[in-house]
C-alpha cells in the first residue's frame, strides 16, 4: 500500500506540466530593425514631427521571439513618432496614452527573424513572378 502511494506521488510530480513566464528587463519597442528602450521621459506634442510607424506584432510569450515593428509592453497600433531635433537612430517617441508620449532610446539592432526577410522579400518575389508571367504571355501572343 505504501509503495502504491509513493509511486502515485512520484507519477504526479513527474507528469505535471511546467509553467513558463517571461520577465523582460525593460519595456521596448522595435522600429525599422532597431530596438528602443522606453523611458519615463515625457515628450511634448510640440516636439513631435510626424508618425513614423506603429506596433504591428508582439513577442511570443513562451519564447520571447519577435519580428518587425514589435513591443513587449504596448498593444498593436501604438504609434511611433519622430522627435524634433533628434535623429530616429538615437530616439523616437511612443504614444502610451491619448495625447501622452514618452521617449524611447536606441539600445541595439533587433535580432534577425525569418519573418523579417519574408515580409520584405515575398512581395517583391510575387511582383517579379507576375511580371514574368505577363511577359511570357505577351511573347506567346506576339508569336501567334
Amino acid at each position: 500500500m505504501i509503495r502504491t502511494i509513493l509511486v502515485f506521488i512520484l507519477c504526479i510530480f513527474s507528469f505535471t506540466s511546467s509553467v513558463q513566464a517571461l520577465s523582460w528587463a525593460y519595456s521596448f519597442v522595435v522600429w525599422n530593425g532597431n530596438v528602443y528602450e522606453v523611458t519615463e521621459e515625457n515628450v511634448l506634442e510640440s516636439e513631435l514631427v510626424k508618425v513614423i510607424g506603429e506596433v504591428k506584432t508582439n513577442p511570443n510569450e513562451m519564447t520571447g521571439n519577435y519580428y518587425g515593428d514589435a513591443s513587449n509592453s504596448y498593444p498593436k497600433g501604438t504609434k511611433y513618432y519622430e522627435i524634433m531635433g533628434t535623429s530616429t537612430e538615437s530616439a523616437i517617441a511612443v504614444e502610451i496614452e491619448e495625447k501622452q508620449w514618452v521617449k524611447a532610446v536606441y539600445v541595439h539592432q533587433a535580432p534577425f527573424h525569418w519573418m523579417d526577410f519574408a515580409t520584405k522579400i515575398l512581395p517583391f518575389l510575387i511582383l517579379m513572378t507576375v511580371v514574368a508571367i505577363i511577359i511570357l504571355r505577351m511573347r506567346r501572343y506576339k508569336g501567334e
